[in-house]
């Protein structure tokens, strides 16, 4: 499949249509219904959760965060295709990947609050802290791809970035890397439309994203990344091209924001309530639901009820964030190594004298 759409034709992979109809048999992947239907309802799990948290926001009960209205089907892809010893290396608008890893909402919560131990997340395995300065992490999966190979360990590295972190340096550096070190990593660029407010058109002169793949002498494919079934069907053979130990896939998921870049912009100055409205009828979760109706395998009569469920628990969330008590000052210093050095040591023991000394001053 990798070879059959080439960027160069910039021709987009697609399974399924906007009205949930399977335009592409040839490349549906295999999933069991099961775990379609809970594919769905876990997007829809995280659609409900962005949503309240822009409310939270308003509310000044978080200080900001990032929507991720629109882009569930290529978290929604990767939950399915990760494996539990995969390495998941995010930006910052990745909620169902994070949630797919082990974190909870209370962690990503804690973190838009402002406590910065809300990316330890305790109860997720290889996964990265959410990496806000753009394409900065992209060094880091290349480095854990390295690793893997130094290793011989059987994992694979995705990689996650926005369509404004291909112009950035670290985007380029990373991906040669991995490239010329044959590192087992799938970059995921989510080509959401605007770098912030910069259309994609200003962003490059190059035909697509994925075209920047044939530069680095990779494997690249452009993928509507609202397409649950493209999305996990693209990741499924990227995820074995590098495992197998053929270097990495550079795959572009043509997606949209529906919502702001984050609650500290307002969309409507750069873009048209048209084009909303025209990109509106790609929806991953209205797409993917109709497909699964189609298929006489979900039953949405229950849907308000289960949406209900799911308010309920993510406002039980919000609130164990709201009402956390922040870590001891010793957390600080111990948060890295597993063994703490003596140069850190002699820190916290200084720091812990200032304090002393501080609190004498009362």
């Amino acid at each position: 499949m990798l070879s059959d759409f080439s960027p160069l034709e910039d021709r987009m992979f697609q399974v399924m249509d906007n009205d949930g109809r399977v335009i592409n048999p040839k490349y549906k992947p295999d999933i069991e219904p099961e775990r379609l239907v809970k594919a769905y309802k876990d997007m829809l799990f995280a659609r409900q959760a962005d949503l309240m948290a822009v409310s939270y926001q308003r509310q000044g009960r978080m200080y900001t965060y990032p929507p991720n209205f629109g882009q569930e089907a290529i978290s929604g892809g990767l939950a399915v295709v990760m494996r539990e010893q995969d390495w998941l290396v995010p930006a910052f608008r990745e909620l169902g990947a994070w949630l797919a890893k082990g974190a909870t909402l209370k962690d990503v919560f804690l973190y838009f609050i402002g406590y910065e131990d809300g990316t330890v997340f305790p109860n997720a395995q290889n996964i990265l802290p959410i990496s806000v300065p753009i394409a900065s992490q992209l060094q880091h999966a290349a480095g854990i791809g390295y690793a893997i190979n130094y290793k011989k360990e059987d994992s694979v590295v995705y990689a996650i970035v926005g369509d404004g972190g291909t112009s950035e340096g670290d985007f380029s550096e990373a991906v040669n890397f991995a490239s010329v070190w044959k590192a087992p990593v799938v970059f995921i660029v989510q080509n959401n439309q605007y770098a912030i407010s910069v259309p994609f058109k200003m962003q490059t002169r190059s035909v697509n994203i994925a075209v920047k793949s044939y530069a680095f002498g990779i494997p690249g494919i452009k993928v509507d990344g609202n397409d649950l079934l493209a999305m996990t069907s693209a990741l499924q053979e990227a995820s074995a091209h590098a495992r197998a130990g053929n270097g990495p896939v550079l795959i572009e998921a043509f997606t949209y924001r529906r919502g702001s870049h984050t609650t500290s912009d307002d969309p409507t100055k750069y873009r048209s309530k048209e084009e909303e409205e025209a990109m509106a009828a790609t929806d991953p979760i209205d797409r993917l639901r109709k497909y699964l109706i189609g298929q006489k395998l979900y039953d949405a009569s229950s849907e308000d009820e289960l949406i209900s469920q799911y308010k309920k628990e993510v406002e039980r969330q919000f609130g164990e964030a709201e009402n956390y008590h922040p870590y001891p000052l010793e957390d600080v210093f111990k948060y890295t190594y597993v063994d703490m050095p003596d140069e850190l040591k002699q820190q916290k023991i200084e720091h812990e004298k200032f304090l002393k000394w501080k609190e004498s001053l009362k």
